[in-house]
């Protein structure tokens, strides 16, 4: 079994055969959120790594062709927000009042819920970038001096939960816009959550990398400061 857990390519190999397995499932079952591909491939690698017992750092050697490739993904994400350029300047007051609120609402329920729950100062500093797309938010971690595997697993139960949950609240709260709705869901869940509001419509989608983009670029200024103001 070691021997074929550290062939170079076993992590990839493992990795992209759970993504199109889930995917053919999830296409299969109606998309249903709780079979959504990445939390279903985050799992099923997990329980690999956990019964082989493959070192994480090994994997993330295997997989190095993947971690290149995530920002020119992130990137790929922004196209739609070009095509929607005109209609989000045309609401750019409400867009502005909306990053700032949707991201003062993040940065005060982390921080929150990390104090209230005697979080350390090492977990606190890497969930604060728990809404930022990943090739962002792992920038930042490192700039906060935090622990980047352990931001990249905040980032990911953050994005997958907004991604499997966010659209069920929307329908909950009765956000019919699709504007409004794919904006939260970029706002809060980056990346994955974009890839889920694709899927709903190209305007949903659009909007969300909107979000993602926007929130990025501030949270990239904000963040440094609240950590400096909460870890003194």
């Amino acid at each position: 079994m070691s021997a074929i857990t550290e062939l170079p390519v076993f992590g990839l190999a493992l990795t992209l055969s759970v993504y199109l397995l889930s995917a053919l499932l999830y296409q299969r079952l109606g998309r249903p959120g709780l079979l959504s591909p990445v939390l279903v491939t985050v799992i099923g690698v997990a329980l690999v790594l956990e019964v082989t017992g493959l070192p994480y750092a090994v994997y993330m050697q295997q997989v190095t062709v993947l971690t290149l490739l995530l920002g020119p993904a992130t990137v790929a994400l922004a196209l739609p927000l070009l095509r929607n350029g005109r209609a989000l300047l045309s609401s750019a007051p409400a867009v502005l009042v909306t990053l700032v609120v949707g991201g003062a609402v993040s940065v005060a329920v982390t921080v929150g819920a990390m104090v209230a729950f005697g979080a350390g100062e090492d977990m606190l500093l890497a969930a604060l970038p728990r809404s930022v797309t990943s090739p962002v938010g792992l920038s930042i971690a490192e700039t906060l001096g935090a622990s980047v595997p352990l931001a990249v697993v905040l980032t990911l139960i953050s994005g997958t939960l907004g991604a499997v949950v966010g659209p069920a609240l929307l329908n909950l709260a009765r956000v019919r816009d699709e504007r409004a709705r794919g904006f939260a869901i970029g706002l809060t869940s980056h990346g994955i959550g974009t890839s889920r509001a694709l899927a709903e419509s190209p305007v949903t989608g659009g909007w969300s990398s909107a979000g993602m983009v926007l929130n990025a670029l501030a949270m990239t200024l904000v963040l440094p400061l609240v950590a400096y103001l909460v870890t003194g």
